[in-house]
Parts: C-alpha cells; sequence; structure tokens
C-alpha cells in the first residue's frame, strides 16, 4: 500500500516532448493522503525546486515501477478497502542549487500498463506539457507506505460526510479511518466536548480504527443525533476530521385534514395544493389516481416544485373524484398519499339553458363563464422575485401562467445568454433549470407567458453564493530533510470570500508551541531550516457563510540513506532506431546523486550517446543493437551509497514487406490478399485482419492464413476496405487495401496496379543533380496517372526512403537535384486508379560531395530568463541542410551601441545558447552562422534582442485622482522613465481599496482591489466607488518581470449619492380603516438619509391603480399609522429613502384592509372567479421560506428553507391566546427543522423563525405559522398495521374456525338423538331459541303445528 509522501528529483535543462518519456507514470485512485485525499486528481504537476539560503527545496518525480514490484506490493496486504496507488516512484539530485537554470516538474496520470514496461510505447500528450509548464509551484505529496520503516505522521483516509442522515432503523455507522507509523490511536468530540465511549454502553469502536458503531437495539437513534470529530493520533502528529452532523431520517405521517370537494366553471384556474409533511430528507411528490397510474400533465396542467398541481384552464374532462398527492421519502422508501381531492366542473351555459325551460328563463346560476383572457402569472407572484443559489448547485426557476387559451412559456436572461450545454427545459418549459452554477450565472432572467390576447413576463433575480472551493487544492503533505525550506499553501474562494484560520496538531496555531522556522502568512506557511523534530500535522479551516472546508497536511522531517526503488534485474525492451531511457528511481534525505555504468563498470556514462537527466533517467536517442546489456544505477548521499542492475534489450522493427493490394474482382470469383511480415524471432507476432476496421464477418468463405487472406464466392457485401495487422508486444505495422466487386462479364476485365518501373538509369551527374530514366511497367487496364521518386541516404538514414518528387504519368524522365554529402540511391512508384505499383528495383548509388552549408538557422531571437543573461536561441539545421560533417553553429552577439565589437562562441548539438553576467534589460544584435568541416555557410542577418529583465525600480510620480461623479474617478500620473522600468513595459497596476465610509453605520474595511492597465498609458478611470467613502490608492509600473513600486498612497473621498431602497417594509396591525407600516433604513445609505417619501395608492379587483397620496416622512421616523383608509381595499405602498443628491429606488408593499364582518356573505359553493396573484410577502428581505409543520411520534417538526447569512437562528412559539404569554425559544443547530417536544395536544400556537446577526443589525423573522396540535396521543399509529393487533385478530379468526368445526361435527351427530328430546325441544313454536347443542336457530313459523292423521 503506497499513502505517504516521498520526494523526487528535479529534472535539468529544457526537456523536449520525448524527454518526459521516462517520467511517465501511471496511477490508480487512491484513499490515502489528507482529508481531501478524494481530490487528487489522476494527473498532477509537481513543483519545481527553488534556492533558498543555498539549498534546493527537494523535488519528487514520478517513475515507472514493473508488474514485480506491483505483485509484490499488492501480497504484502493491499487490500481493496484501502485504495491506493499501484505505482510507486522516486528520483534524487545533489540539494546545491549551483545552477539559476536548474528547475524540474514531473508529470504523472493515467493508468497502469498490465505489461512489462517498454520504451517504444511510452508517449507524453502535449497537453500534460504544457500543464506542468503554467504549474511550477504546485505543492507536493507523494505515497511513502513502500519504504518500510518511515515515520509517517497520523492521516485521515476516509470519514463520514459532513451531513449524515441515517435509517432509524439500523445501526448508525460513524466512519473514522487514519493510517501513519506507528498506527493512529483514535478519539472522538461530541458536540465539541470529549466523547467517553466506555460510559456509553451503545457504542463501541471497531479494532485499529476510530469508526462508531452505535447499536441503537436497546436505545433509539434520536438520542445520538449530535454533532462528532474524530481525532487520529500517533508521537509524530495529530489529524482531525470534519465536524460530522449526525441526523435521522423522518417521514412523518400527513395530518388528518378534510378536502373539500371543488366546484368550477369551465376554463377558470385552479391550483390543487398538496403540502406534504416536511421530512428528512424532503420527500418526492407526484399525483395519481385510484389506481396508481400517473395523472397526465401537459402545458395546461403541471406540477410545480413544491408539488402543487396547477390548471391555467380548466376542462369538463378535468372531472373526477381521485386526485390524489402522494409523498415519496426517498431515504426509508415509504409512501404516504392525502386525502382524494374531487374536482367538478361544469359547464354553466349547458346548465342555464337547460334549466331554464323549467324557472321561467332564470339563470339556476349567476356566474358568468370564463371568457378567453390574455395571461397572468400564478406562480411566482408579482412583476419580480429573486433567487439566491450556491455556486456548483442546481439552479430552478418556474413561471406557470393561467389564461385562456392555454399561455406559452418562455425563458431568456437579460443580462447575457443561457448557458447552452448547462440549460435544460422541464414540465413543459415552465421550469428553467441550470446545472453546476457559476459565477456568472448570476443576473435577471425573464420568463414570458403569451397566447394569442396578449403576454406578460416575469423578472427573477439570481444572485450566486459560493461555499468555499479549493482554488489549486487542498494543501499537500510535505517530506522535508533537516536544513531544507518550503511553504504549505491553503488557497480557496468563495462568496463572501472565505477567512481561513490554522491550527497544528488539532490545536490553533496560536496557541501551538513556538517555531522559528515557521511563519504563518494569512493562507500560507512558510517553513525556513526545518529540524529533526519538528513532524506534525497541521489543520486548514477555509469558512463562511454557505460552508467550510477543512484539510489535514502533514509535513515530515526526514533523514535516510539512499534507496533504489526501480526493481531490481529489470528489463527494458525496445525497438531498434527508437529512443531508450532507463529509469533508476530512488529516494533518500538527504537527496542521492545518481551516476551509471554499463557492463565491466570501466567508466559512468555520460556523453554521447548517452544523455543523464538531473531525474536519474539514462536515456538514449537512438537505441541500437550494441546498446543492449547490463547497466547499473548508483544512488549516493552523506548516509550511504545503494546500487542496482536493469537489463536493456534492443529488438528488430516489425515490418510488412509484401503489402495486400487492390483488387477489382467479379461476382463468384476468389479474391486473395498477401500480408508477408518480418518481425523480431524473440518477439510473438499476432496477425489481425479487419474490414471497413470492423471485425471479420464469420463466414466460411474468408479463410484466414499466417500470410493471407483468400475470400472464395465473392459477394457484393464483400466490397471493402481490408486491413492486416500485426502486433508484437513492443510494436506494430498495418497495410490495407481494397476490394471492388464487379459484375460478371465476358470476357472479364481486370483492373490491377501496373507493375513496377523496370530499367533505372542515371545519366548527367553533376555536382548538384542527375537525370533519372526508367521504363514503365504493365498498367493493367488502367493508365498511369503520374510516377513518384523515392531516394535513400545510406549515409544518414539507412533503410528509409523519402520522397523526393513526382512527374507525370506520360514522362520516363526526371532531373533530379542533389544536396551535397549524402549518397543517394533512388526507386520509382507508379500510380494509377487502383493502386501504386510495388516499387521498382533501386539505382545505383550516387554519392555527393560535401560541402559548406546553403543556408544559416531560422527563427534566430534573444531574451532574458534572469536578470543577467540572454537566451539565444535558433532553430537548427536538418540533416540533410548540414551540407558535410562537423555541423556547428557559430553565436555572435554585441550590445546595440556604435562601434562595439561581436563577441563569439561555437556550439555544436544545441539550439541555444546562454550568455551570463549581461547588464540587465539591454538591447543586442545578434548573428547565428551555420558551418562545417568544409566551411561556413552565408553571412547570416542580424536579430535583434534584449538581456533579462528585473523588477521596476521606480513609481510613477505625480499621482492625482479626479471625481467626474459618486462612483467614477480619472487618475492621472506621469510615465516611468524607461531606465528605471528595467524591462518590456507592459503597463500599469492601480491598487485601491476602501479605507471606510463617512456613515457611522458603514465602518468595515474592504480588501485591496486591482485595475491592471495594459500599455503606456497615463490617464485611466477608475470606476465602481461607492459613494459616502473614503478610498486610498497607489499605481504601480509592470513589466515582464514583474511589479515595480507603489506610488505613495493618494486619497479620494467620494461625494454623497443616492441612498439604497429601504431594507424592509412591514405592514402591521391592520384594521376596517386603517393600518401600520414599519421599515428599516437602506443598507446602503450613501450619505445621510435626510427623510423619507411615502406614496400610496388604492387598487382594485381588476389590478387598476388608483390616485396615488404622497407623504413626506422626517428622517428620524421608521413607522407610520394611516388614518381613514376605505375598508376591504388592497393598497400598494412605495416607499423611498432622500439623502442630498435624491431619491433612491423604492421598495414596495400591499396589504388589504379588513374587511367588515357585517358585510361578510357565506360563499357560494361554485369557485369565484380566479384570484388575481397573491401580493409579495410582507418581508421582501426575509431569508425564510417554506415554513411548514408536520406531526409525528415525538413531537410537532417545523420545517423551512433559509438563505440567509445569520448563523444564530432559532425558533420562537407562544400559544395563540389572548393572555400576555412571553415566547418560548428553541435553538436549532445550523439545521433547517425542528422538533417541538413541548406543545400541548388540543390548543393552537402561533410559531416563527428568528435569524439574529450583529448587534447593530436588525433581526429577521419570518411569517408567523399557526399550528393546531391534535387532541390525539402524540404518537399517530394507524392500529390496522400493528403486529399485536394483527395476532388478536388472526387468534379470534382462528377460535371462530374451530368453533365452526365444533358445531357441525354435533350437528352431524344430532340424527342419533330420541325422538321424545328432539319433541321437547320444541315446545313453542312461536319462539324458538339458539339451540345449545348445535348452535343452530329454530325455524319461526305463524301456522299452527299439525299433527298426523
Amino acid at each position: 500500500m503506497l499513502s505517504s509522501p516521498v520526494r523526487l528529483r528535479p529534472i535539468r535543462g529544457a526537456l523536449k516532448a520525448h524527454d518526459w518519456l521516462p517520467i511517465w507514470c501511471n496511477l490508480r485512485s487512491t484513499g490515502a493522503g489528507s482529508a481531501s485525499a478524494s481530490n487528487h486528481s489522476p494527473s498532477a504537476i509537481l513543483p519545481a525546486p527553488s534556492c533558498a539560503r543555498g539549498r534546493c527545496l527537494l523535488l519528487l518525480l514520478l517513475l515507472l515501477l514493473s508488474d514485480d514490484l506491483l505483485k509484490k506490493t499488492k501480497a504484502e496486504g493491499d487490500s481493496e478497502e484501502d485504495e491506493s496507488y499501484n505505482l510507486t516512484f522516486c528520483v534524487v539530485i545533489d540539494r546545491r542549487c549551483d545552477r539559476a537554470e536548474r528547475r524540474g516538474v514531473a508529470v504523472f496520470g493515467g493508468r497502469p500498463s498490465r505489461h512489462t514496461p517498454t520504451m517504444g510505447s511510452r508517449r507524453m500528450d502535449a497537453p500534460l506539457l504544457g500543464l506542468f509548464l503554467a504549474h511550477l509551484a504546485t505543492a507536493l505529496e507523494v505515497p511513502l507506505d513502500l519504504l518500510e520503516g518511515l515515520p509517517q505522521p497520523p492521516t485521515i483516509t476516509h470519514q463520514s460526510p459532513k451531513d449524515y442522515i441515517i435509517d432509524p432503523r439500523e445501526n448508525i455507522i460513524i466512519h473514522c479511518e487514519a493510517k501513519g507509523k506507528p498506527h493512529p490511536s483514535f478519539s472522538w468530540t461530541r458536540n465539541g466536548t470529549h466523547f467517553d465511549i466506555d460510559e456509553d454502553p451503545n457504542v463501541s469502536m471497531k479494532p485499529n480504527s476510530g469508526t462508531l458503531v452505535v447499536d441503537i437495539s436497546r436505545a433509539k437513534a434520536e438520542h445520538y443525533e449530535f454533532v462528532y470529530q474524530c481525532t487520529a493520533r500517533n508521537k509524530h502528529g495529530t489529524a482531525v476530521s470534519n465536524n460530522i452532523v449526525v441526523q435521522q431520517s423522518r417521514s412523518p405521517l400527513w395530518s388528518k385534514e378534510k378536502v373539500d370537494p371543488i366546484v368550477i366553471s369551465e376554463g377558470r384556474s385552479l391550483v390543487l395544493r398538496c403540502r406534504p409533511p416536511a421530512g428528512l430528507p424532503p420527500p418526492i411528490i407526484f399525483w395519481m389516481d385510484n389506481y396508481f397510474q400517473r395523472l397526465p400533465q401537459s402545458a395546461r396542467v403541471s406540477q410545480s416544485l413544491n408539488g402543487d398541481l396547477y390548471f391555467s384552464n380548466v376542462l369538463r374532462e378535468d372531472s373526477r373524484n381521485d386526485y390524489i398527492c402522494y409523498a415519496r421519502f426517498p431515504y426509508t422508501q415509504t409512501i404516504q398519499q392525502k386525502q382524494p381531492i374531487i374536482v367538478k366542473v361544469l359547464d354553466l351555459d349547458a346548465i342555464n339553458d337547460t334549466m331554464a325551460a323549467f324557472y321561467n328563463d332564470t339563470d339556476l346560476f349567476s356566474e358568468e363563464p370564463a371568457d378567453e383572457r390574455k395571461p397572468n402569472f400564478l406562480l411566482p407572484s408579482g412583476p419580480s422575485s429573486s433567487k439566491t443559489v450556491l455556486r456548483g448547485q442546481v439552479l430552478e426557476m418556474e413561471c406557470i401562467a393561467e389564461g385562456l387559451p392555454t399561455p406559452k412559456i418562455s425563458w431568456d436572461k437579460v443580462s447575457g445568454d443561457l448557458p447552452t450545454k448547462r440549460t435544460s427545459f422541464l414540465h413543459y418549459e415552465k421550469t428553467l433549470r441550470i446545472v453546476d452554477v457559476s459565477e456568472s450565472d448570476a443576473g435577471e432572467y425573464r420568463c414570458s407567458a403569451s397566447n394569442r390576447l396578449g403576454s406578460v413576463h416575469q423578472t427573477i433575480r439570481v444572485t450566486v453564493k459560493a461555499a468555499p472551493y479549493w482554488i489549486s487544492g487542498a494543501p499537500r503533505n510535505l517530506v522535508l530533510a533537516p536544513g531544507e525550506s518550503s511553504v504549505l499553501t491553503c488557497r480557496a474562494s468563495g462568496t463572501p470570500k472565505p477567512s481561513v484560520s490554522w491550527a497544528m496538531n488539532g490545536i490553533p496555531i496560536e496557541n501551538s508551541p513556538k517555531d522559528l522556522s515557521r511563519k504563518v502568512e494569512d493562507d500560507t506557511i512558510i517553513f525556513t531550516d526545518v529540524q529533526a523534530g519538528s513532524s506534525a500535522v497541521y489543520q486548514c479551516n477555509v469558512s463562511n457563510d454557505y460552508g467550510y472546508l477543512l484539510s489535514n497536511a502533514f509535513v515530515n522531517v526526514l533523514s535516510e540513506p539512499p534507496r533504489v526503488l526501480t526493481p531490481n534485474h529489470k528489463v527494458y525492451q525496445v525497438i531498434k532506431n527508437r529512443q531508450a531511457s532507463i529509469d533508476c528511481a530512488s529516494f533518500g534525505s538527504p537527496i542521492p546523486k545518481i551516476t551509471w555504468f554499463k557492463d565491466s563498470r570501466s567508466s559512468t556514462l555520460d556523453g554521447d550517446p548517452y544523455v543523464l537527466h538531473d531525474n536519474g533517467t539514462l536515456e538514449i536517442r537512438t537505441a541500437q543493437a550494441h546498446n543492449s546489456g547490463k547497466y547499473t544505477c548508483v544512488a549516493r548521499n552523506s548516509l550511504g551509497n545503494y546500487e542496482n542492475h536493469i537489463y536493456l534489450e534492443v529488438k528488430e522493427p516489425t515490418r510488412i514487406l509484401r503489402q495486400p493490394e487492390y483488387k477489382v474482382v467479379q461476382l463468384g470469383r476468389s479474391a486473395v490478399f498477401e500480408c508477408k511480415v518480418k518481425h523480431d524471432p524473440s518477439l510473438i507476432p499476432t496477425m489481425t485482419w479487419l474490414k471497413d476496421d470492423g471485425e471479420l464477418p464469420d463466414d466460411e468463405r474468408l479463410i484466414v492464413d499466417s500470410d493471407s487472406l483468400t475470400i472464395n464466392d465473392v459477394s457484393e457485401s464483400d466490397a471493402g476496405v481490408y486491413t492486416c495487422i500485426m502486433n508484437t508486444t513492443l510494436d506494430h505495422d498495418s497495410a490495407s487495401a481494397e476490394l471492388t466487386v464487379v459484375e460478371a462479364t465476358t470476357p472479364a476485365v481486370v483492373y490491377e496496379r501496373p507493375d513496377p518501373p523496370t530499367d533505372l538509369e542515371l545519366t548527367d551527374q553533376k555536382k548538384r543533380s542527375v537525370q533519372l530514366t526508367w521504363i514503365p511497367g504493365d498498367e493493367h487496364n488502367s493508365p498511369i496517372h503520374k510516377f513518384l521518386i523515392q531516394y535513400e541516404d545510406s549515409l544518414h538514414h539507412r533503410g528509409h526512403w523519402h520522397n523526393l518528387t513526382e512527374v507525370p504519368g506520360t514522362r520516363t524522365t526526371a532531373h533530379l537535384k542533389l544536396s551535397p554529402y549524402v549518397h543517394y540511391t533512388f526507386r520509382v512508384l507508379a500510380l494509377n486508379a487502383v493502386n501504386f505499383s510495388r516499387p521498382s528495383f533501386p539505382s545505383r548509388m550516387v554519392k555527393t560531395e560535401p560541402a559548406a552549408p546553403d543556408g544559416n538557422p531560422t527563427g534566430v531571437q534573444g531574451f532574458g530568463t534572469e536578470h543577467d543573461n540572454l537566451v539565444i536561441s535558433w532553430k537548427p539545421l536538418s540533416g540533410l541542410q548540414a551540407n558535410g560533417p562537423g555541423l556547428h553553429y557559430k553565436v555572435m552577439w554585441r550590445q546595440k551601441v556604435v562601434d562595439s565589437d561581436w563577441t563569439t562562441v561555437t556550439v555544436a548539438n544545441n539550439s541555444k545558447f546562454v550568455v551570463s553576467g549581461t547588464p540587465t534589460f539591454v538591447p543586442y544584435e545578434l548573428k547565428v552562422q551555420a558551418a562545417n568541416d568544409h566551411g561556413a555557410g552565408p553571412e547570416p542577418a542580424v536579430a535583434h534582442g534584449y538581456s533579462g529583465e528585473d523588477l521596476p525600480v521606480a513609481a510613477p510620480d505625480n499621482v492625482q485622482a479626479v471625481m467626474l461623479n459618486g462612483s467614477l474617478a480619472e487618475l492621472h500620473w506621469d510615465p516611468v522613465p524607461a531606465k528605471s522600468i528595467r524591462g518590456h513595459l507592459k503597463g500599469y497596476k492601480v491598487y485601491y481599496w476602501k479605507e471606510h465610509s463617512l456613515h457611522k453605520h458603514h465602518p468595515h474595511l474592504v480588501k485591496s482591489q486591482i485595475l491592471t492597465f495594459s500599455g503606456n498609458h497615463t490617464r485611466r478611470m477608475l470606476p465602481g466607488l461607492h459613494p459616502f467613502s473614503v478610498y486610498l490608492f497607489n499605481v504601480r509600473v509592470y513589466n515582464g518581470k514583474g511589479e515595480g513600486p507603489p506610488s505613495p498612497d493618494q486619497q479620494i473621498v467620494t461625494p454623497e449619492g443616492m441612498p439604497g431602497a429601504p431594507s424592509s417594509l412591514l405592514v402591521t396591525n391592520p384594521n376596517m380603516d386603517s393600518l401600520t407600516l414599519e421599515w428599516s433604513p437602506p443598507h446602503e445609505r450613501n450619505g445621510h438619509i435626510t427623510g423619507y417619501t411615502l406614496r400610496y395608492q388604492p387598487v382594485n379587483n381588476s389590478n387598476e391603480l388608483g390616485a396615488v397620496e404622497e407623504l413626506a416622512l422626517p428622517a428620524n421616523e421608521t413607522s407610520l399609522t394611516l388614518l381613514n383608509l376605505k375598508y376591504g381595499t388592497r393598497y400598494k405602498f412605495y416607499l423611498n429613502a432622500i439623502t442630498v443628491r435624491g431619491a433612491g429606488p423604492a421598495i414596495s408593499q400591499e396589504a388589504v384592509t379588513v374587511v367588515d364582518e357585517g358585510n361578510t356573505q357565506t360563499p357560494h359553493p361554485i369557485a369565484p372567479s380566479p384570484p388575481r396573484p397573491p401580493p409579495p410577502k410582507a418581508r421582501p428581505v426575509n431569508p425564510f421560506g417554506n415554513v411548514s409543520s408536520s406531526f409525528g411520534e415525538d413531537g410537532t417538526l417545523i420545517s423551512w428553507d433559509y438563505w440567509g447569512p445569520e448563523q444564530n437562528v432559532y425558533v420562537e412559539y407562544i400559544e395563540n391566546s389572548e393572555g400576555e404569554e412571553e415566547w418560548q425559544k428553541e435553538p436549532v443547530n445550523g439545521t433547517q427543522n425542528v422538533m417541538l417536544r413541548g406543545l400541548k395536544g388540543g390548543l393552537s400556537y402561533r410559531v416563527r423563525l428568528v435569524a439574529q446577526g450583529h448587534h447593530d443589525q436588525p433581526l429577521h423573522r419570518s411569517d408567523e405559522l399557526l399550528v393546531s396540535v391534535p387532541a390525539v396521543a402524540s404518537r399517530q399509529v394507524d392500529i390496522a398495521t400493528q403486529g399485536w393487533f394483527i395476532g388478536l385478530m388472526c387468534a379470534i379468526a382462528l377460535l371462530i374456525l374451530i368453533l365452526l368445526i365444533i358445531c357441525f361435527i354435533q350437528r352431524n351427530k344430532g340424527g342419533k338423538y330420541p325422538v321424545k328430546e328432539k319433541e321437547d325441544a320444541h315446545t313453542d313454536p312461536e319462539f324458538q331459541p339458539m339451540k345449545d347443542d348445535d348452535c343452530t336457530f329454530g325455524e319461526y313459523s305463524s301456522y299452527p303445528e299439525l299433527s298426523p292423521g
């Protein structure tokens, strides 16, 4: 099992894509690491080392292990439960940073190979290579379990989820697994205090584990609903789990209620309420009939997200008596149903016409039938609404409209486009669903409902918040040697911005023992010159109002001798002429140095043809047969050395010598495709044939031999492309040919590819050209289109043929241009409509003499990687462009000043040169000239470049700010002199922050923000400033290296602005002719509030607005009682706050004065006309919603939705009476439901939710909920489902059956009784009671008894 971190060594110098082959590594998922181990991706990037106080950080590099080690690791106890890495790895370098360009990265990813590792089949994707370049400073964590005996602090490997819902019918299992060396011990806290498991007989802990098991056979699950946290510790540190909130699932019974039948006229809108009991988790709602068939839904009839059934308009076929709402509780898999709802839809016109004849033409029903009408929203109400959603969750918004004809719903985003890939429309376009919500999804959305009479619109403002999430992954474990330095980073984001706190071994870091080698800076801990014995586990806690992240990461300080992890006697196999890489994965602290030897160990392997990488890998760029043999790698550090033996075998490549050819075959004839192959005799080949890239048909007409495919009795279905593939364990080769099937003709016309050209002849040879002629072969009924001429360079690339030129099929001669220093051999191929011919026999060899290069390298450029160097790079010449042996380059440079001399160096086998000790950011002229043993190329062109940049040393002067309006400032500054920039000017950055608000109610500070302006600008706008505030800002210039110093801080004082809307507007104490308004000042005052403006107007039943009344109110007023209002009238109120800049936006509210009870009438049994949409909730900023109640066995369950930021939430309840009792409080503890156990049966209570923020913020209260507690016992039991009742009924039924059997037996014995006894038993013919002996009744008769005779 591989779990503890190890370190690998970096790679020195610039690497090409193929350099990464030896460090390619495949991993399987891990359950190891830290509390965030599940966040490990299958691909990761390891960081580069950095120099600090003359030391390098150790860098770990993952390398592949062989199957032997994998099998050994599995045999030594790798269990399925502990999923761990199948591979391990490590290579090392020396600790000293003696070269500035020393940088390294390592990449690992993919899946483990099931066969012996080979060089020929290893590749690295370009995206992965780009990925590591972008993450040179990524933190490091590598498993260590393979290295036996190494100490390891604890690591949490498995734990229960943060919100843990349990089944109350089963034992509670709270998981906590951890690993470490020595194995950790475990302890628990419950609600923040120590939980003594030994004192609770129902709780036990699994052996060698921290997992708790609660036996609920002797206790109730609800007695264990607490917040738990697990701690794992050994002598090297302490790791802690998340807070695990344990709650039992609940499926409360549906409260009993009487459901009155609904009678409604055709065309009206209708809503059938479901309102199921609140469960945990919430139930799934669906509507069915008595036969358990789902009720049909359509654009006219649909179910809302809360489960209610909406009818945009009703039809006569909607009449039925079995509208039943079902609630399925997913955790316990129980289903409950509401009482059936009866709906009767009347056609009033038909009824009135029928009844008119009987009632003197008088309408029985006075209500008018529904006319066609434009749409009106049933859900949501009002012209606009708002919704808050968390990042990563699912956003669902719905709009349901009534109208006749049925309205059509459409959606669009006002502030942008809908994310098409994440958006779907449900419930007949009434629900807009966006998955994996991001910050870009915030804004205004509009739903429209339209029919032919008009349309209406609803605006929904969506706010996206975010619980904390990792930016670059959770903190990763560190393994350091004594004296080294590193950093532990905990970088996360969220909305609002989360706070970061650190702990060491479970104790807040500010309370931990002081350590001079450790420095905490916000989200980073910096370790400098660590010492032995300072290993520990650090906890990072990132939290905001919507959640938290807790991650453990250990720092393990080790001092270890070298170990080579690559298995001893490992065998590498590679195909000839391909790259070979031999790995030497090692571990040690300090980091060991790697050296290689071959066979006799006469000298180290360093230099052509070998390349030794800093990661310990030995590379052979082009493997040949003589490179086969035994290799030895030796790892050394100050504590010892270790060696390993590895074998390399170079194999011959697999080649198809005779390829299948294109064939045109008549129906009924046979077709034969040949495929003759040459391969290394030690490799086992496998021949496979495909047809059209798929398997061959299972047909006995197709015969596969070792080197051919025969198709007998060809049919039309046999036409297609046939491919032969020859596979070995290291490589493969393939070739394809097409089969065309034609009708049989007499005589048959056969179309085949041409025969190869013959008689190749070379004439008129010159220094740089030669004439080639040939004779075409047979065309086989298809004219030759062209000839392809190829050449082989036996001097540089023997065995490889390259295309040289093409000539038309009518020509048999070609004039060929030649390059110097090449040994040419030519061949010709002919092409007709079928295919290319086989190649001709090669011509004689033509050797050209060496010469100086004809050209110079291209792409010459100069740049600096450090402040004191210049890197000159170019695109090298190819082998054919070298024109002779000994190719090298003359690299020349000089500063771009008058009369300066050129400096020249000669570089071979490289495409760059680093000039050290240069001045910072100085322009240079550059030249690179190609040369070989026969001379130099032409005079090269001059290129231009600059030496390395350094940070700017000056800040902009004369920085000023001018306010243009309350939120926009114009900034000015003088440009920084070019000499002070010391690099390419990229632009300027403005750092600004709000120091404080000028209003006493907003004293909080805002962290600095950055505006970046690219280019050489000295005047820019600063938008988005908050009115009535004091800002500070400074300006910095930046170049390619980074930012310069800041300018002196300047102050911006923003003027007053218009205020925001009042934060709340409540309507209280509504009477017949008066009501009271209460409000709170705006959150965004933006100045001194000078007063308020209140406007209000009546709203009639047609939603028409009446005359507007306006009142001016003083600034210190927060309530007002309006008198002399009309009774039973709806009013709409608008309230604005005012500053010297004017009035801000208004908050609106609606309320209805109380109707005079003397004027009330008994409602008609037929439903009234469709109601207008309900007014907005009394508290637009109310963070509570969907407050509901249900009754269970143990009390009344209150459930709600909550999206506010306040943490202190509680429930208040009071008896619904005229007494002056105090509200009772019940804490919530972070959940969204609570069980009230103190409510008395038969009484009614008023219940509300309260959220309390800071002391200077108002309380948020939900609307009051009236709860009537049933007078029956709190434990609602369906007697028909109880076991004792069923048993009793079965016993009674069995007893009755036994009595009936006895009676039946006795009745059959009655014929043996004397006649006299029977007559005595019937003395009274008028009254015959039940007989004792046979349990039957005598017959009743009104006739006199007749005697015989």
